[in-house]
């Protein structure tokens, strides 16, 4: 299955996916390198992605975007940026993870504060859930605020947050009260601190952070939506989250298939390119059978979201399935590199160090299953 030659794509979002892979091949391929030994992606590339009109293209033109409320558009950029290989450059993350908050529960101020920011790469966003002690249990999260009347006062930390250095507003889940709120603090607000980028195994252009907030003092206009609802507010973004994480896993499976392919062309053994072996063309059907499998039912879904009925269930059956067959592909693959795998100039060996933290992020693959049996009735 050709990545770009699906049903579910018209002749708007071939074109699009045409400027999309240009961009990339400009202006994110070459310095993929550079942004892996720098550990951050350059701002710079998020304010030509701005320029091009490929951030948060789903908001209202009112606000500075597009109106492109259509996620085949988010999809074919995920594809096309795991394609080149790069896995740092979070703009999943920033347009179809956090920008939706923004969209649907800010209010009219708020929006014109923010979202024209955002669709510039002025804002580079990122969400803030993850404590220490609270990761795939967002109800054990002890940061919290505090009413002072005329702003609330915000204390506690959160870890392993992507985009955490370069990041200018930071929605952040903080208790009251009343429950569980989301609250935007911005860069510069006194007593907001950043931790060191953090060293991972993986996604190594892309820069995750410790955030501390010590008496940060955020006006109440910072409120995302109502006091106590931000619980039910993340789990309505959630089941999109989840399917953000498995088109990118899918298009990681697209990359390492063909980059093996490439290789076991090429590769030769006992006189002949390995590709050849009875094994070496069993494991790369299976593969490929298996990805035309995920890649089907992933744009199921995709059609499932556009039309508003994508359901918590199959959002979590994506991510779980997904990001499970990216791992077996990788690993598979890296395999039929041979030692070559285990070299890091090869890119199958950054993406089987990527691939790792996908059955870990928004949400646990071992959650899916229990969200995926307790829709059964279980």
């Amino acid at each position: 299955m050709s990545i770009e030659n699906r049903t579910i794509f018209e002749e708007e979002h071939n074109v699009f996916r045409d400027s999309f892979r240009r961009f990339c091949d400009e202006e994110v391929a070459p310095y993929t390198e550079d942004w892996i030994d720098d550990g951050i992606v350059s701002r710079d590339a998020w304010l030509k992605a701005g320029e091009n009109g490929f951030l948060a293209p789903f908001v209202d033109e009112a606000y500075g975007g597009l109106g492109l409320r259509d996620f085949r558009y988010s999809l074919i950029m995920i594809e096309e940026l795991a394609m080149v290989g790069e896995s740092g450059f979070a703009i999943g993350l920033h347009n179809d993870v956090i920008a939706p908050y923004l969209d649907s529960y800010a209010n009219e101020e708020q929006k014109k504060r923010w979202l024209p920011k955002v669709c510039t790469g002025e804002a580079i966003l990122a969400i803030a859930m993850t404590e220490p002690d609270a990761g795939s249990d967002l109800q054990a999260i002890k940061t919290r605020i505090e009413d002072k009347g005329d702003h609330y006062l915000l204390n506690g930390s959160k870890v392993y947050i992507s985009n955490g250095i370069l990041a200018d507003l930071v929605i952040v889940a903080a208790k009251s009260d009343e429950g569980i709120n989301l609250i935007v603090v911005e860069r510069g607000m006194a007593g907001f601190t950043r931790g060191r980028n953090l060293k991972k195994m993986g996604l190594k252009s892309q820069d995750t952070a410790e955030l501390f907030f010590e008496d940060v003092k955020v006006p109440k206009e910072n409120l995302l939506g109502e006091l106590g609802q931000g619980f039910i507010y993340l789990m309505q973004k959630l089941a999109q989250e989840r399917l953000v994480t498995a088109a990118g896993a899918m298009g990681a499976c697209h990359f390492a298939f063909e980059e093996t392919m490439d290789f076991v062309k090429e590769r030769k053994a006992f006189g002949k390119p390995i590709g050849k072996f009875q094994n070496t063309r069993f494991k790369m059907a299976e593969m490929h059978t298996e990805i035309m499998i995920g890649q089907t039912f992933l744009d199921s879904l995709v059609v499932k979201l556009n039309a508003g009925d994508l359901s918590a269930d199959d959002a979590a059956a994506a991510k779980w399935w997904c990001t499970d067959l990216q791992n077996r592909v990788v690993d598979q693959c890296v395999q039929f590199h041979g030692g070559a795998g285990y070299m890091w100039e090869y890119p199958i060996a950054r993406a089987y160090v990527d691939a790792r933290i996908t059955p870990i992020f928004a949400g646990t693959n071992e959650i899916m299953k229990e969200i995926i049996g307790r829709g059964l009735g279980l």
